[in-house]
């Protein structure tokens, strides 16, 4: 049996490694007043230290979302299983019980790898990508063994503080082992001064976390994407023909879903500011052939126009355009899962709430009575959160709470003074809440717990 005990699971990575004020930010909110008056000082503690764990390995299963407007569900699993097994001696499959367009499959992990004396020290976003199945790219590796060659045996660390010099020899610096691996590359190619190296660089082939590799696989039929990413579609609840914003979309994973989710009948404009995400946006759109999404290189603050007669198709729009607006907010990504190290100051992570409200307030401006909008990111903070809700229904008396479908998260954490029907409301994807469990409950009854850690809220303008 090459598998960590459920005993031995917390101790494969330390607890994510952050600055002392960062810490101490994240205690106060998850160790807040109104937590300890319902759950006490033990539980909240408990809570708080599951997650420093819990955010430093990667969830234990891997989320595809099938394209299920080009073929059924069960005609994609098929296929998937098929293109799988030729690259795993056997694939597990799963449909979500309740989100009908997702595909799980479990992730062996951690397992017991032996460490090699050869090591390569890689970015630590390159590492979090090592963690969910992928091999390591040439641009991600930092450090390597003086005279390493193509197919020599080596072992990868993750570079825990960012401080290895490219083309460092023999890095002692902080860092954490994800695997073993055969170099596809010699030394000298990956370093050489003029063109930057691309394409694989080690070929990972005895991972602590083992995930099958969908490069190549059903392109135009399968998209891997974070579970609570897709429920934030389906919470969206777009219709044939409605006209759909998405405000802040690369690299457009949640554009093309809500076009799937519409037939691809209808219109879905995405706005993102940096020209070469738009690039991605279109990209994707083209693969799974979606032929509604319009993206535009426009800052989402500066979408609606004061011009009521404006009738060009690009931004800015006229107030009131459109039937449906998805604010997938720009954060400060605290509930990525893996993520081993965080280097922000708390300035920081703490400077996202008045970019958030200025989008929020064009997204009211642009969305039709009786439309909905839906406010999501991808981290844990009380600030990005359940506070940016409270004060939207202070600032917007014309928007109510929505109840969301499907729910499959926790409700919303307490801290923000919301009532208990407000929070029923909210959907927050909380894997300190399961992580005691994620080791030894099946795959379906863990999938909905052991997520990255993600926040939803669904209005509606009366």
């Amino acid at each position: 049996q090459n598998k960590v005990t459920n005993k031995e699971i917390k101790r494969v990575f330390p607890r994510i490694s952050m600055k002392p004020e960062v810490t101490e930010y994240l205690k106060s909110v998850y160790i807040n007043k109104e937590v300890l008056t319902v759950v006490g000082p033990e539980e909240a503690e408990r809570r708080f230290q599951n997650l420093l764990t819990c955010l430093s390995h990667p969830p234990s299963y891997t989320c595809v979302r099938a394209s299920t407007h080009l073929a059924p569900l069960e005609e994609i699993h098929h296929q998937l299983g098929e293109d799988l097994s030729a690259q795993e001696a056997s694939v597990h499959i799963l449909p979500h019980p309740q989100v009908k367009d997702v595909l799980l499959l479990p992730v062996d992990g951690p397992r017991c790898v032996q460490q090699l004396s050869s090591e390569v020290v890689v970015g630590a976003q390159c590492a979090n990508a090592v963690l969910r199945g992928a091999n390591v790219f040439a641009p991600g590796i930092l450090g390597s063994p003086k005279y390493m060659k193509v197919g020599d045996v080596v072992s990868v660390f993750s570079d825990l503080e960012g401080r290895c010099t490219r083309g460092a020899t023999n890095y002692q610096g902080k860092k954490v082992f994800v695997g073993n691996g055969v170099a596809k590359r010699d030394r000298s190619s990956i370093f050489c001064p003029g063109e930057p190296a691309r394409g694989v660089g080690v070929q990972m082939v005895d991972p602590l976390y083992r995930s099958p590799s969908f490069d190549g696989v059903l392109p135009s039929l399968v998209f891997l994407q974070n579970l609570p990413s897709v429920v934030v579609g389906h919470v969206l609840d777009p219709h044939p023909g409605e006209r759909i914003l998405d405000m802040c979309a690369a690299p457009g994973g949640k554009t093309c879903h809500i076009a799937a989710l519409m037939g691809d009948q209808g219109e879905v404009v995405a706005l993102d500011k940096i020209r070469s995400k738009i690039a991605q946006i279109q990209e994707n759109a083209q693969i799974l052939r979606l032929q509604s999404i319009k993206a535009f290189c426009f800052d989402g603050t500066k979408a609606v126009s004061s011009d009521s007669t404006q009738t060009s198709e690009g931004p800015p729009f006229p107030a009131e355009s459109f039937d449906r607006v998805l604010l997938d907010a720009p954060c400060s990504g605290l509930g990525q899962r893996p993520n081993m190290s965080i280097t922000w100051s708390l300035k920081e992570i703490c400077s996202y709430q008045p970019l958030q409200r200025k989008l929020f307030h064009t997204a009211v401006r642009l969305l039709k009575k009786g439309g909905v909008l839906v406010y999501s990111t991808c981290t844990i903070t009380l600030a990005e959160n359940e506070e940016q809700v409270a004060w939207a229904l202070h600032t917007f008396p014309r928007l109510t709470l929505q109840l969301q479908k499907p729910h499959i998260g926790a409700e919303g954490m307490l801290g923000a003074g919301l009532s208990s029907e407000q929070l029923h409301l909210l959907q927050r994807f909380s894997p300190e809440l399961s992580w005691d469990q994620t080791q030894t409950t099946s795959l379906p009854c863990r999938a909905d717990g052991d997520t990255i850690g993600f926040f939803i809220a669904k209005f509606m303008k009366t």
